[in-house]
């Protein structure tokens, strides 16, 4: 199987890149983001009826809507402090 993936367009902001991609084989349409300022790392598959460049536009909030684990490390609870 070919995995061949196709960049249709790529931006970056804050050191966050986001990517929109073309899987070949499949005719699928993936957003793929790097933080590097977190290590945050995660792709979406943007789903049928799905617009892509709104996926890439809004990446975090179209991860949130399809249950997508955006965090390089589970979040830290902060330590409770006893003084007033």
């Amino acid at each position: 199987m070919n995995d061949t993936l196709r960049e249709l367009d790529h931006r970056t902001n804050d050191r966050i890149d986001v990517w929109l991609l073309w899987r070949e084989h499949d005719n699928r349409v993936l957003v793929s983001v790097a933080d590097d300022k977190t290590g945050d790392r995660f792709t979406i598959e943007v789903r049928d009826g799905e617009r892509p460049l709104d996926v890439f536009h809004h990446p975090y909030a179209y991860a949130a809507w399809h249950g997508v684990e955006v965090s390089a490390e589970p979040q830290r609870s902060l330590p409770v402090s006893d003084a007033v």
